[in-house]
């Protein structure tokens, strides 16, 4: 099988010819048909100092992935050759206190998927049969490819009650965006999404009912004084990773404010843990999705009118796929697809 492979401990990847993956009885074998590029990709392909620290080469790479499942270990169940699936990237452990209680998503033993397992940026992929998402019909692969990403946006946008609030997304990447049109589709007030990238605000503006401000041109304070918000926000959604943004959202949230942090920053970055604790702020880290309570919850929305196609920007081949990351580099995209059926 065709498969982008990290194949050396430099910047880049290969597409190489891999064997077929083989199941074990508790494992299922699913043909890739689409596949979305995650920024994790982009620093396993760059080989920034995190990738070169925690990928093991060589690595077939790719988390984010739809296609069908070919074949079946013998221990599984209610599943069935041919279904359309997608999947959860994290394997855990089935050890741990949090566990063995049902909290999967808290499990310390795992492991990702194309990080430190084999990956789905293949033909086919090995998949346990635990984490396989069976695919609704009305959900196309296109959508089911970026609903890894997708489940980051919903964990961390239903990480409070938005109903009636006021929300800062500080972060227009693809994973802020959704959790902004998340956001309004549950019922938040305004919302606003800050970024100094205008094509990615833009492309907010176009994907979902929300107000992208450009920080470097506007003030957040004159924001919502044209909005007519008086105090601040009442939540915050941290999806930039940027020490400046986190301390902005700070200044800007009213007292008793919520912050749900997925971003990650860069480096280790100074806090003025005197107005978090003064405001009484809560502060929560996201990281992945619950399992599998988000993947229930964001099928639902999207069966319910959610709509985030449009922060689907680019659609490659494989064969194609050094442009793709180059375009990604440059942050000129939103949600890139990899074609793995032409």
């Amino acid at each position: 099988m065709k498969a982008l492979v990290k194949a050396h401990a430099t910047p880049g990847l290969w597409l190489h010819e891999e064997p077929v993956p083989t199941i074990g009885p508790e494992d299922v074998l699913v043909r890739v048909r689409k596949t979305g590029i995650c920024g994790t990709d982009i620093h396993i392909y760059t080989w920034d100092e995190w990738a070169s620290r925690t990928v093991a080469v060589p690595m077939v790479v790719g988390h984010e992935f739809a296609g069908e499942i070919v074949e079946k270990g013998s221990a599984v169940r209610d599943l069935d050759l041919g279904q359309r699936v997608s999947g959860e990237g994290h394997v855990i452990g089935m050890r741990s206190r949090a566990a063995r209680g049902g909290r999967f998503h808290l499990d310390p033993e795992t492991r990702g998927i194309g990080v430190n397992i084999q990956g789905a940026f293949a033909d086919y992929v090995k998949i346990p049969a635990f984490n396989i998402v069976p695919l609704p019909d009305e959900i196309d692969d296109e959508i089911g490819a970026i609903l890894d990403p997708l489940g980051n946006a919903v964990h961390t946008a239903l990480s409070f009650d938005l109903v009636g609030e006021d929300v800062l997304i500080t972060g227009a990447g693809p994973i802020g965006i959704m959790s902004a049109a998340v956001a309004r589709h549950v019922g938040a007030r305004h919302v606003v999404i800050t970024d100094v990238n205008p094509k990615r605000l833009a492309l907010a503006g176009e994907v979902a009912d929300v107000v992208p401000v450009d920080v470097s041109k506007e003030d957040l304070a004159s924001v919502m004084g044209r909005l007519g918000m008086k105090e601040g926000f009442d939540i915050g959604l941290e999806m930039s990773g940027a020490p400046a943004a986190f301390e902005q959202m700070i200044d800007h949230l009213v007292v008793g404010g919520k912050i749900a942090m997925l971003g990650i920053p860069a480096r280790p970055f100074q806090v003025d843990w005197t107005k978090i604790v003064f405001r009484m702020i809560t502060v929560k880290g996201i990281y992945g999705r619950e399992m599998f309570e988000t993947w229930h919850k964001m099928l639902s929305l999207l069966q319910s009118g959610l709509s985030v196609r449009k922060v689907i920007t680019h659609r490659f081949d494989v064969a194609e796929y050094e442009r793709a990351f180059e375009v990604m580099k440059r942050g000129d995209s939103g949600k890139i697809i990899l074609n793995w059926t032409s």
